[in-house]
């Protein structure tokens, strides 16, 4: 009688304590600044920084939440903002995914390479160069010039995501719906979504936190307005109340993080 064996599995070689340390420091290096925010976000001391703190304490949290109402205008316009640009990133980025992965034109390389381009490029130079757009077409600086900076770099990581999963999808499932009748709406709905339905999910999990904690474009984009990581930079030259800034890093690190790391998941658990 046959009896089935249990699958073995694959060996893995242990990693050396060299390369064990190694990736410790680095894990340090990019995360004791993170820690250094947290830590001074407990301090009693209200002006200057000392290490040791010289005590701890968690009233700064109180005095964000409840005491300093010039924390909720900024923190409501980035919300905004990153939801509007994360929209338009799902969308167009979608399109353009869609466009490049299942079809085939002339210049098709040109335009990936246009399309990856603006998260490559340093957010300085995206900044000026939507300035001087808005000004050579005399558009004023208002909330929409805002998502449009930030949809700039948005669209990207949406793309990202679903041309890899498209790639990964094989064109025949398309084909036999069609052969059963299915119109364009209905392969859509029936067969693509599901299938991007993650890669959906995580890039516009990754676009909002990457709009969320933006400030360099947003420093060009802005005009008089306020987002919470603009405020974060204009109140620290202001020696009243530093915890409460760093307070407030820490809500942006930790609204950061989650989108983040549920992307993370998201596509981990797709490649399993």
């Amino acid at each position: 009688m046959f009896t089935p064996t249990r699958r073995a599995r694959p060996f893995t070689a242990r990693a050396p304590f060299g390369l064990k340390l190694l990736v410790g420091l680095v894990l340090l290096f990019l995360y004791c600044p993170f820690g250094i925010i947290l830590l001074y976000s407990f301090t009693t001391e209200e002006t200057a920084f000392t290490f040791p703190p010289p005590g701890l304490t968690a009233d700064w949290y109180r005095v964000a939440l409840f005491d300093r109402p010039d924390i909720y205008p900024p923190l409501l316009l980035s919300i905004q903002v990153a939801l509007v640009a994360t929209f338009i990133a799902l969308i167009l980025g979608s399109l353009i995914a869609f466009a490049i992965s299942r079809t085939r034109f002339f210049g098709r390389e040109a335009i990936t390479f246009l399309v990856i381009l603006p998260i490559a490029l340093p957010g300085i130079i995206t900044g000026i160069s939507l300035r001087s757009a808005f000004g050579l077409f005399g558009i004023d600086f208002s909330f929409w010039t805002i998502v449009i900076g930030h949809a700039t770099f948005c669209i990207v990581v949406v793309y990202n995501n679903v041309v890899a999963r498209l790639r990964r999808t094989a064109k025949s499932q398309t084909e036999a719906s069609a052969d059963l009748g299915a119109n364009s709406l209905q392969t859509l709905r029936y067969i693509l979504l599901p299938v991007i339905g993650t890669a959906l999910l995580a890039g516009g999990m990754l676009a909002f936190a990457l709009s969320f904690d933006e400030v360099i474009v947003t420093t060009f984009t802005a005009g008089q307005q306020n987002t919470l990581p603009i405020w974060i930079y204009s109140q620290l030259s202001r020696p009243r109340q530093r915890p409460v800034t760093n307070v407030v890093a820490v809500f942006v690190i930790a609204i950061t993080f989650i989108p983040i790391f549920l992307a993370q998941r998201l596509t981990q658990d797709t490649n399993d």
